[in-house]
């Protein structure tokens, strides 16, 4: 199958058409104008590529009612760099209305410049709202496979049903990616991804899979990472199904990392170079938007999506803007600076973003898509009372401060999702927690991780037994491998947790081993 031309096209001096090249994707002229690449990153042709450089597949993300984000990564030889040119190639892409790709709805070409690792980003414009779209890409001889996205609802429209998954935490060493292979042939809207696409650590031998070489700490170490991950074809299999939404938290960095503060203590100016290398290559992974490309260490993840009138997604960043850990890092008491003010995850510019959305809100349904627990936890009961604190339990004036607004200003239907701990909750999120009849405002799911902590515990009826003892607004607990997926619809909400058996096994069964209903206008979820 070849990419169609009109015959009146006039092509360039690279074999592309240049008028689509400074209207369709309009990508490298935006570098250009953004002073992002060099004079060596001008597009310069189409290298004779011996082996097929779309090794780490396809994705698209970020839909809105017109348009969604396309991304690719040229990569002949992934995992040594790229095994690019130092030099910008013309990629074309198209977008059609059929899964043939017979009805090319839009259509263009953009650079792939060394500069972002020889990744494309293209933000598609001019589609049709609420309806599923096909896309391709190719450079030279090479097709790339053809992957399914679809646009959000116009604003504001009535919507009877959005179907979603969230996951999170899928380390390479620690599993495989079976529950990809299974969401993938899920039927869904969107995925949504809060964290931990990638782990930083040093191979570790002995486990199901294992890491290339130790600690990663630079550009070119994080691209190789993200190669190796992306490489996973039940991971490649998921992105090319449905549109994702990222966002990240501490290990595509450096684990429980807080603002410009590192696990061990390295002067910040040292790990901020880090940081700024960790976003760099994150960016060039991901299907992100122009606006998402980072400035030295510092990247504008948190962001809004409406889904008509159903939903609205207020995705959030907890780690590039918050304090340190107020009492440290562990599992401890907690110490009079959880409960100061100035201590918070999400920072005051953040905070007032997040709690304006909140306010002029019209959606059904306000989804807080984030990344570490929010509903008080008891890690430790007994007469001293021991919490996480790296998440929200350590910056409690922080919380405070957020579930006070809900309390007030009432939005509608708030429901928290979560990443991070690698195992499921459900909890009821009250206005305070320490109160005994303090109301339920609003509802947290917690997803488990899709690989990370292997298999699971020994005795897993005993955690949870221990788990929903200790914390009363606890619904559910569970510490198997999965994700979860969401049915929203004007009336209610329903996430049922999906579960594999094992991920140190490619053909593990899934199952639905739970599912609760959260109703319209009543917070807090039920078990169905």
């Amino acid at each position: 199958m070849m990419m169609k031309r009109r015959k009146s096209d006039t092509f360039g001096p690279y074999g592309f058409d240049r008028r689509e090249f400074l209207i369709g994707g309009g990508s490298f002229l935006l570098w250009l104008a953004a002073g992002q690449c060099s004079g060596s990153a001008m597009a310069t042709g189409t290298p004779k590529f011996s082996i097929d450089p779309f090794s780490l597949g396809i994705a698209s993300g970020d839909p809105t009612a017109d348009g969604v984000v396309l991304w690719t990564r040229l990569a002949p030889d992934p995992l040594n760099g790229g095994g690019m040119p130092p030099a910008g190639v013309p990629v074309e892409w198209q977008v059609a209305s059929d899964d043939q790709m017979q009805h090319v709805m839009k259509s263009g070409t953009s650079a792939a410049l060394p500069d972002l690792a020889h990744s494309v980003h293209v933000e598609v414009r001019g589609l049709q709202p609420a309806r599923p779209y096909w896309y391709q890409f190719r450079t030279g001889a090479y097709f790339s496979p053809i992957g399914r996205t679809r646009t959000a609802p116009a604003p504001g429209s009535h919507v009877d049903k959005l179907t979603f998954a969230f996951a999170s935490c899928q380390n390479y060493e620690d599993g495989y990616y079976t529950a990809h292979r299974h969401m993938a042939s899920e039927e869904l809207d969107l995925v949504v991804f809060l964290g931990d696409y990638i782990y930083e650590g040093k191979a570790r031998p002995g486990r199901t899979r294992e890491h290339k070489g130790a600690e990663i700490m630079t550009l070119n170490d994080y691209r190789n990472r993200y190669a190796l991950y992306k490489s996973d074809p039940d991971l490649q299999q998921a992105h090319a199904a449905f549109p994702w939404v990222v966002a990240t938290d501490d290990h595509e960095v450096d684990n429980n990392y807080a603002g410009a503060v590192d696990q061990d203590g390295s002067p910040p100016k040292d790990f901020l170079r880090r940081r700024a290398a960790a976003y760099h290559a994150y960016y060039e992974h991901m299907p992100l938007r122009l606006s998402s490309l980072p400035k030295g260490a510092h990247m504008r993840l948190y962001r809004r999506l409406d889904y008509g009138s159903l939903a609205e997604f207020s995705v959030l960043d907890t780690r590039q803007y918050r304090t340190d850990q107020p009492c440290g890092d562990g599992h401890k008491e907690r110490c009079a600076e959880a409960f100061a003010a100035r201590s918070g995850l999400l920072g005051p510019a953040q905070e007032r973003w997040l709690l304006s959305g909140l306010n002029q809100s019209r959606a059904r349904w306000n989804v807080l898509a984030q990344q570490v627990m929010m509903s008080q936890t008891i890690e430790v009961a007994g007469t001293a009372k021991k919490y996480g604190m790296d998440n929200w339990n350590g910056y409690v004036a922080a919380r405070a401060r957020l579930l006070n607004f809900i309390q007030q200003r009432r939005p509608s239907n708030p429901v928290v999702l979560t990443g991070d701990i690698h195992s499921s909750w459900v909890c009821d999120v009250k206005a305070d927690f320490d109160a005994a009849k303090s109301p339920t405002i609003a509802t947290e799911f917690v997803g488990t991780s899709i690989s990370s902590g292997g298999d699971g515990g020994i005795n897993p009826q005993a955690e949870a037994d221990r788990r929903l003892a200790a914390n009363s607004h606890l619904k559910f607990f569970n510490a198997q491998r999965g994700y979860v997926r969401c049915a929203l619809s004007p009336t209610q909400w329903q996430s049922d947790y999906r579960v594999v058996d094992a991920v140190s096994r490619r053909d593990a069964a899934m199952t639905t081993l739970a599912s609760f209903v959260v109703e319209n206008g009543r917070a807090g979820a039920q078990r169905k």
